[in-house]
């Protein structure tokens, strides 16, 4: 279970929200909305360990956000998908699965294919669309062993296929008991979501 407990944050001299608290247990599927600005993806980066809240508490399963058993059990995908543009996409997908774990080759195709890139495995990533780039860090998900998945519009640039791809990946992973929190201005995007709206 993830649990927010009162947390703060201000981003120069606005503040984005105060004493914020929620939990997300097992199997949940929590999307987090708000106007532009109102802190959404200042609170998916608090929840990544990459920001830190001016006050408050972040854990899951017990282990504090700082925590190294916290961190490994984290996948984030930012609003701008990070590509080494010059590299193919099986060496990006490649790079990015080792921070975390390693994975063989034969692996890193299946999860290509699976997320619609089969035949784009060795083409250069500024060759690619916004939208086929998104699905190469994207690929990452069918690869991840992370307890906890934090999106931010991850749907931006996918055509209708990509988008149901995403999706039906985020319902087996909480199937099996993940948790995802998603950043979307989409709405009702899960029939079986909790929703935040900061």
């Amino acid at each position: 279970m993830l649990k927010v407990k009162n947390i703060s944050y201000q981003k120069d001299y606005n503040i984005l929200f105060k004493n914020l608290t929620f939990q997300a247990k097992d199997g949940v599927i929590l999307h987090v909305f708000g106007i532009n600005g109102s802190g959404k993806t200042s609170l998916l980066k608090i929840l990544a360990g990459i920001s830190t809240a001016e006050k408050g508490s972040v854990s899951l399963d017990e282990h504090d956000v700082k925590s190294f058993e916290y961190k490994k059990q984290i996948f984030y995908f930012g609003h701008l998908p990070s590509l080494n543009l010059t590299l193919s996409s099986i060496d990006n997908l490649n790079f990015l699965t080792n921070l975390k774990q390693s994975t063989n080759k034969t692996l890193l195709n299946d999860a290509l294919n699976k997320i619609g890139l089969k035949g784009y495995e060795n083409e250069y990533c500024y060759r690619l669309s916004a939208g086929q780039r998104r699905r190469v860090v994207l690929a990452g998900l069918f690869l991840s062993k992370a307890k906890l998945w934090l999106l931010d519009e991850p749907f931006t640039a996918l055509d209708k296929d990509g988008i149901e791809i995403v999706k039906q990946c985020i319902n087996n992973h909480c199937k099996n008991n993940g948790i995802c929190i998603i950043v979307s201005h989409q709405d009702n995007i899960f029939a079986n979501q909790e929703v935040l709206e900061l």
